[in-house]
């Protein structure tokens, strides 16, 4: 435990992110001083992969000027510099790059652990936040991020991007005029055969890069993968809370030093007799994404691209199956598979992640809400952190009042 501790504080502070010092209570309510027609400027936090594909949709959007980058990697910041506009900043200590008065925003894609420092410190130099999922860290971190969200008033959106994908919200509108029936299953699964484990040119800095592999930095699959779909499932059944939930996991086929599991399995169970099944396999992207919703009268699908429903066959006959007489026969076990679709659909064929910040442009241009917010995140936070819990603890982990904050 000591070594662990001792190598995420290098970590930090080797990358010039130490956050001593920015959590402290009583801030004060910031004013938005910006006209509807000026350009907002954007700040990168976190310049690998994730960060720069943000960027490259900001890039294109009207009304968007992107004024500085920041990450303690060389090649990351090298690679972001590319494709940014004249007049650009560099950093490598993010709190220069919140003293910047040309940013009004910034975009956190950092490693989990960071999230809520670096949040909290952006939203005290009063600039809008568009942090990357998951919430935080830990239940504290998702506490405290949430306490200071609700004593500003500034756009504070997190990258749960399918909460803008018109095939959710198409599920969530049948799901609400009851075409799928009494539901009390969900199927989740969110595979990849992959060692998840990026190029190290200098060992030192193998937590700094594959951070995702580490315990001390992230949740491993569930906070990482599997987090967009525990959300997609508060928000496509209206923001109920897990009553208790059970998890399963290990290492137990890329042996390769990592401490985060390679597979996780948890149960959830929800109000009203609902559990889902969320999993997770890094050795195998069979059927590598879906998310599968079963009703007594239907079932629906959700894929990378499309939505199906199957509706439920419910005239039955007698019959003999393997030779035993009287046994039931369904004329079908399932109905054919319909794609989903509606206008909104059809029209909007851009990734989510583009709705998604364009939406939290909106917000900060006319000074309302978000859809995916520190309320919903902070939900889905818990919930990540209870079913990380109980596979490592091997017992139940229940959603007690004390996260009722």
């Amino acid at each position: 435990m000591e070594k662990r501790k001792s190598s995420r504080k290098e970590f930090v502070v080797n990358g010039a992110l130490a956050i001593g010092g920015l959590m402290f209570s009583g801030l004060p309510v910031f004013s938005w001083g910006r006209l509807k027609n000026d350009s907002i400027g954007i700040g990168i936090i976190g310049c690998g992969a994730r960060g720069r594909g943000l960027a490259g949709i900001l890039k294109t959007m009207k009304g968007v000027t992107l004024t500085a980058f920041c990450d303690i990697l060389p090649e990351n910041l090298q690679k972001a510099m590319e494709l940014a506009p004249k007049g650009v900043k560099s950093f490598t200590d993010y709190r220069k790059l919140l003293e910047d008065k040309r940013v009004d925003a910034v975009v956190i894609a950092t490693p989990l652990f960071l999230h809520a420092p670096m949040s909290i410190a952006a939203l005290q130099a009063g600039k809008h936040v568009y942090e990357e999922k998951s919430l935080a860290y830990d239940i504290p971190q998702s506490m405290d991020l949430l306490r200071t969200v609700r004593n500003t008033d500034l756009v504070f959106q997190v990258g749960y991007q399918y909460r803008y994908d018109p095939k959710y919200k198409r599920v969530k509108e049948i799901i609400e005029q009851g075409w799928l029936g009494k539901i009390t299953h969900i199927e989740c699964q969110f595979n990849r055969n992959s060692d998840w484990r990026n190029p190290v040119k200098d060992p030192s800095m193998e937590r700094v890069v594959n951070w995702r592999l580490y315990k001390e930095y992230c949740g491993g699959p569930l906070s990482e993968l599997c987090a967009h779909q525990i959300d997609a499932i508060h928000f496509m059944f209206g923001g109920m809370n897990p009553v208790k939930v059970a998890g399963m996991g290990g290492v137990n086929y890329w042996k390769d030093g990592r401490d985060t599991y390679d597979n996780i399995r948890a149960i959830y169970e929800y109000p009203n007799d609902i559990k889902a099944s969320i999993v997770s396999v890094l050795s195998n992207a069979y059927n590598g994404y879906f998310i599968r919703i079963l009703g007594d009268k239907a079932t629906v699908e959700i894929q990378r691209k499309q939505a199906f429903i199957y509706a439920e066959s419910l005239n039955n006959k007698q019959g003999t199956v393997d030779g035993v007489t009287g046994a039931t026969l369904l004329n079908k076990t399932q109905g054919e598979a319909v794609e989903l679709t509606s206008d909104e659909i059809k029209t909007k064929t851009r990734e989510p992640s583009f709705y998604s910040l364009e939406d939290f442009i909106d917000c900060i241009r006319n000074r309302r809400g978000t859809i995916s917010n520190a309320e919903t995140a902070y939900q889905s936070s818990i919930a990540i952190h209870l079913g990380n819990m109980s596979a490592e603890e091997e017992t139940f982990k229940y959603w007690n009042s004390s996260y009722n904050i």
